[in-house]
């Protein structure tokens, strides 16, 4: 069950909703670019809330929303060139993977995702750009950016999607003043990169979720 909390004095900004528990469920949420509509959904666990950070676990199998052309074709199978301007909604569907560990700093306009394969062999992280996290009673709440960079553990890094992001410009998805505040936080993330700072420095390859955590649904009131 997501854990709904009444407002309190907080700590992180502008929010005054209060810190959620090690192993609470709450929804990481993305709005649809443009709109306040949420198109994407994941139930994850809390594995720490401070002023400082917000991390989760988003766990293999876990029920999720994503969106999906109305003709039936995945979003990723989708020509560039109409993959952001043909008509889309949300559906049902399950993560696949190994699971990942979700870091974000209060403020940063970007999240940080941890990637494992099988038996734990850390592969990569992921620094997804963002609008930085809105909080609520159940969740936190983004906007994707489609830019990202992905950091290897030999300190390598490199961008991504770079081609989804020239042409979500190109369509309206993302006007220029915006284009180029992303682009100024993927350079400060690279610059982050380069110094080797939190959380590439922290031990968070190391870490494990609880054995007994179990694995958050999906509530009907997700949207």
């Amino acid at each position: 069950m997501t854990t709904h909390r009444e407002p309190g004095t907080g700590t992180d900004g502008a929010t005054s909703w209060p810190r959620w528990r090690p192993g609470d469920h709450i929804l990481w949420r993305y709005r649809a670019n443009g709109t306040s509509d949420v198109h994407i959904c994941r139930p994850v666990t809390v594995v720490r809330d401070t002023p400082d950070l917000l991390a989760v676990w988003l766990a293999p199998d876990t029920p999720c929303v994503r969106p999906r052309l109305l003709d039936g074709t995945p979003v990723h199978l989708e020509p560039l060139e109409t993959r952001y301007t043909k008509p889309r909604g949300p559906v049902p569907t399950t993560w696949s993977g190994t699971g990942v560990l979700k870091l974000a700093r209060p403020g940063d306009p970007w999240s940080v995702w941890l990637f494992w394969e099988q038996g734990w062999r850390f592969k990569n992280w992921y620094v997804n750009l963002e609008e930085p996290l809105r909080r609520w009673s159940g969740g936190v709440d983004s906007e994707d950016h489609f830019l990202d960079i992905a950091v290897y553990p030999d300190r390598r890094w490199e961008w991504r999607d770079e081609d989804e992001f020239a042409r979500a410009l190109e369509v309206g998805l993302i006007d220029p003043d915006r284009a180029e505040r992303v682009r100024r936080a993927g350079r400060e993330a690279t610059r982050l990169i380069g110094r080797w700072g939190s959380p590439f420095s922290e031990r968070w390859t190391e870490w494990r979720p609880a054995p007994d955590w179990g694995t958050p649904a999906l509530p009907p009131d997700w949207h």
